[in-house]
Parts: C-alpha cells; structure tokens; sequence
C-alpha cells in the first residue's frame, strides 16, 4: 500500500529509509514544538498560560497537517512548522498593536491572527492558480544554484550559532559557541566571561563535535540512517555528560511532566479567533503593508527551501526544476492558513528537511513520519523537550558542510553568476532569512544584466521581483 501511494522503488527508497529519514528531520526540528509558543509569548512575559498552551497545540497541528498535504498530494519528503524569524517578526508586531490600540496581549495575538490567515488565503491562490510557480521559474538559474549552499551556511551559522544558547547565573548571556567559545583569545577568558555556564558550553562544544563527526564516519562507511545514529550518539554523550560531571538527573523534568493536551486552553485563547474589528483599528495602510511583509518572505523563504533542498537531493531537472512544486506549494499555504485558524504565526516550509532529505528521505512518506511524530507531541511533549539542542545543531552542521557542494554548479567565470550568489551566501546567515538572502542576490543579477547590456536576458517577472524586493526593503513600513 505504501508503494502504491508514495511510489518508493520509483524513488530509489524503501518504508525504513523513508522513516528513518523522518524521525532524523523531526528531532533536527523539535525545538520549535517548545521555542515558538515561547517567542510568541515572550518566553512567558506577555499573556496567559492558557494562550501559551494554545499555541503549543497550534504548533503541533498545524505543522502535522501542512506535512500530510505535503505527503499525500506533492509527495515530498518536507516537513513544515512555523518559520523561525516569522514567528519572532509576528511577536513585535502584536507587541506593536498593543502600543497602538491599548488592547491586551491577547486580544492583539487575535487581530494579528487576521494576517495570516489573509496570507494564507492570498497564497493558496496564488499556488492553484501556478503564478508562485511562475515566480520560481523567474529565478535565473545561476541565482538558483547558489541558493543551496547559502542555505547550507545558513545551517552551519545556526548549527554554531543561535541553535545552542548557553546561560549562566551571573544573568549574562546567551553565549554562542563560535561567538563566544571558540571566538575568545582564551580559554581562560571565555571561562571569565561565561561564568558557571562555562561547563556546559565545554560539554556543548564536545556534544557538537562527536556527534558531528560520528555522523561523517558513518556516512562515509555508507551506513543508512547517518544523521539519525550520530544524533542519537550525541544525545548519550550530553546526557552522560549532565549526569556524571553536573550531578543532575537529564530526565527529571519526565517526573513531574503533563502528558494531557490543554485543548481547552486552545478553545479560549487561539481557536478560529480571528478579530478583525480590532485588526482593522491599526490602520488600512499598516494592515496591508503588515500583510505584504509577511508574504514576501514566507513566499521566498518557502521557495528558496524547497529548490535549494530539493537541489542538494537531486529531485530537479537540468534547469533547476522541482517536479511537483505546484502542490509542494499548495501544502504550505494550507498549513498557514491551518496555523491561523488554531492560532500560531506563518507555518512554512522548514529548512532543516534537509537533514532527512540527506539521511535518504525522498518521498511523502518521510513527512508523513514527521507529521504524525508532531500530532503525537501534543502528548509525549515532554519526551520531545530533552533532546539536547547540541545534538541536533551536530546535525545542522553536517548538512551545511553538504549542500556546499552546491557552488560547483555556479560558473564561477560569469560575473553576474558569482556576484549574486556570494551576496547570498553572506546575506542568508546573517540576516536569518532565505527571503533576504534571494531578494537581495535577484537585485544585484538584474543591475548587472541592465548595466552590462544584457538587460534582455532578465525576464519581466524577475524585474518585477527585484523591484518588490526594493519597495520591501526601502518603503513598507
């Protein structure tokens, strides 16, 4: 049955390579089960427990069934949950309308609800009727070859980086391993600065690396399942770690764990309560101009996911192409617009798909697994919550290093390739987006075609692109 409907021989995989590949890319993503209810609530500074609960819940679901549609209609091994950087941007915006309308944090979470589900909307369109089809195909193909390695360093920045923050009593930090670690002129400094958090960056630092380079070693042995046994390596060693040298047990929190879903809580809080009464308070021109932000960058953010993966797996033709990428499309915007109505931020397509595309994934069934592992956290939550943050960023770094390979396919002899792509390759890390990244390396190809004399090359739509991307930055407000 499983072959009849995702049509695994056909892609060279098999029911345990495709679960597998699953499992891997869902612990490479847990975090956001716990870390976006914590965004959108200010970590527990704004709102209510029950709203946290809700958009907890909201998560969960939404990212499960965006997964689904993308299974069982584009049968793409990608997993979805609600985009990071879109979910903090969301969380200023409803701070934003509380200054503006007096409302309470909650009461504001409603009305910004109303954006997504009207970018949802505005995108479901848009993918049924092909024009975000049309807006892939706009993309020149050299900007298109860079985009998997610019996501490949975003991976690597975020694996070194932001994935794995590091307190300490003194009420100082996050520290950062590359920043803060490996960045100090010594050792001695960095235990100065870091304080008591000193310890657990060294037993961070050893996680990332044996993980690291467990997964490597069996790569190269061409042992299925790589990522997966050298995120699991990782999760031993961080236990052992917490467990003989600090003292404390990492499984305490299981103890005193709820395992029963807070429905209720999402009944009151984020269920279908769009408001758009208070919504429309702020402003027709702050509205849409809200409304045309969020969709450009979800739009590219989505898009530079799906090609720059699907790129590293070698599920595109000679020009770049995603087969499917219609439908690949239509199941982002339905899981945006399932986020909204059960209340969370901007549900896309996740980048760290790539780590199950690399431990084989290549059908619909390698979501489908992740999906019904995100339905099942809304009760094993807190299971979810002690996978430790270096062992996925081992993951993270790994296929960063990978999908470099990428800039083999750039023309290294062609200015108006090269220029463009090593913007992005910077921009991507930097800024936190794959959007910016894109708009910004489209701009600078379409200014090199227009003053090199080639501005016939570049098509009408990607004109139209470049020049959107400058109104984003420049003027929406």
């Amino acid at each position: 049955m499983l072959e009849k409907i995702f049509k695994l021989k056909e892609n060279n995989t098999t029911v345990k390579t495709e679960i597998l590949a699953g499992l891997t890319t869902f612990m490479t993503m847990a975090y956001i089960i716990a870390l976006n209810p914590n965004l959108l609530t200010g970590f527990g500074a704004e709102g209510t427990t029950a709203l946290w609960n809700g958009i907890f819940l909201a998560t969960c679901i939404a990212s499960a069934v965006g997964m689904f549609v993308m299974a069982f209609l584009a049968n793409k091994p990608f997993a979805l949950a609600p985009g990071m950087g879109l979910n903090s941007f969301f969380a200023v915006v409803v701070a934003n309308i509380v200054s503006l309308t007096g409302l309470s944090y909650v009461d504001s979470f409603q009305a910004a609800l109303c954006i997504i589900f009207i970018e949802g909307v505005l995108f479901f369109i848009l993918s049924i009727f092909n024009i975000r089809d049309k807006i892939v195909d706009a993309i020149p193909y050299g900007v298109r070859m860079g985009i998997s390695p610019a996501i490949g360093l975003m991976l690597l920045n975020i694996g070194f980086g932001s994935n794995v923050g590091v307190y300490s009593s003194k009420g100082d930090g996050a520290f950062y391993v590359m920043r803060d670690f490996f960045g100090a002129l010594t050792p001695g400094l960095a235990k100065n600065n870091m304080g008591d958090g000193y310890p657990t960056m060294v037993l961070t630092v050893v996680t990332m690396f044996i993980g690291l380079f467990v997964i490597i070693i069996l790569a190269h042995k061409g042992v299925n399942g790589a990522v997966l046994f050298g995120m699991l390596a990782a999760c031993v060693i961080y236990w052992a770690g917490e467990a003989i040298f600090f003292g404390t047990n990492p499984f305490a929190s299981l103890t005193t764990a709820s395992f029963v879903p807070a429905f209720k809580d999402m009944a009151d809080t984020t269920l279908f309560k769009f408001d758009f009464k208070d919504f429309i308070s702020i402003g027709w021109f702050t509205a849409i101009s809200l409304i045309i932000t969020f969709c450009i960058i979800d739009m590219f953010d989505t898009i530079g996911t799906l090609v720059g993966t699907a790129s590293r797996a070698g599920m595109v033709d000679k020009q770049g192409n995603m087969p499917n990428m219609k439908e690949a499309l239509v199941a982002d915007s339905v899981a945006t617009i399932v986020g909204a109505a059960t209340g969370t931020s901007t549900v896309t397509t996740f980048v760290e798909s790539a780590s199950g595309v690399e431990a084989g994934g290549r059908t619909g069934l390698t979501a489908l697994t992740t999906g019904i592992l995100f339905l099942a956290c809304m009760f094993i939550a807190p299971i979810a919550a002690i996978i430790p943050a270096a062992a996925t960023s081992s993951a993270l770094i790994y296929v960063g290093i990978l999908m470099l390979g990428g800039l083999k396919k750039v023309d290294f002899e062609d200015l108006s390739q090269v220029a463009p792509v090593a913007l992005m390759l910077i921009a991507m890390p930097i800024s936190g987006s794959i959007g910016h990244g894109i708009g910004l390396g489209l701009i600078t190809y379409t200014v090199l075609k227009v003053f090199t004399g080639k501005a016939k090359e570049v098509s009408i739509l990607t004109y139209a692109i470049s020049l959107l991307f400058l109104v984003k930055f420049f003027l929406v407000v």
